[in-house]
């Protein structure tokens, strides 16, 4: 049986994808190999300064939304935030973060790093954790780099792809498929050839009954989730 498609569109830099990260995983760890998710970005951060100033220009500012995400992140135990973090350490944008990431996914591609170590996703959730916990400015491409080090990728390989161009690429068909399926929100997941939908702060229980009426659901008969 084929698993199920999950498209799940996020921001590195969005919160509550930086929130969402342990349902993802315990979502894994249910359903095994009956799901499989397909990660794409959406650019909710791509200018992260001036959108941030104006968005919140009522309400503080990015110090109004920097309080915003500590109210957030102290209802979740498993999370931690760091106090530089949208105060002195504030990324550009988030666009040249999810173009390293899809040339990380496209040594999977390639075959060029074991897909079962499931490097994309170690890397996506290390640069959330490298953000949010310890301030560091992952839109550099110096702090990039030292990422995917640690986590052993081969950098010289890495470089060559991003050089060539390919992860442009594969950013580019993110965009288009934003627009296709009219995505605006992190995180975003799409199921059932985009039929059904679940945007922002959605719970790991709502998640997962989705996925049980897809799975229970017989062939061609339309869902009522």
């Amino acid at each position: 049986m084929e698993p199920i498609r999950i498209s799940y569109f996020s921001d590195v830099l969005c919160i509550w994808a930086y929130v969402a990260q342990i349902r993802l995983d315990q979502l894994q760890a249910t359903f095994q190999d009956k799901i499989a998710f397909e990660y794409h970005f959406v650019s909710v951060f791509g200018n992260a300064p001036e959108k941030l100033a104006d968005r919140w220009r009522d309400r503080g500012g990015l110090q109004g939304y920097r309080a915003h995400i500590e109210e957030i992140v102290e209802k979740f135990d498993h999370l931690t935030l760091h106090p530089q973090v949208w105060n002195q350490v504030v990324p550009p944008s988030s666009l040249s973060c999810h173009l390293f990431l899809h040339g990380v996914q496209l040594l999977e591609k390639k075959g060029l790093v074991p897909a079962s170590e499931k490097l994309f996703e170690k890397t996506i959730w290390a640069f959330r954790q490298a953000f949010f916990g310890e301030s560091a400015n992952i839109a550099d491409r110096r702090v990039q780099v030292e990422i995917a080090a640690s986590l052993g990728l081969p950098i010289p390989l890495l470089e060559q792809l991003l050089s060539a161009g390919e992860p442009y690429a594969e950013l580019a068909k993110d965009f288009d498929r934003v627009k296709v399926h009219g995505v605006s929100v992190s995180p975003t997941l799409i199921f059932n050839e985009g039929r059904q939908r679940l945007n922002g702060n959605v719970g790991y229980r709502v998640i997962a009954a989705n996925i049980r009426e897809l799975l229970h659901n017989p062939g061609g008969e339309a869902s009522w989730c």
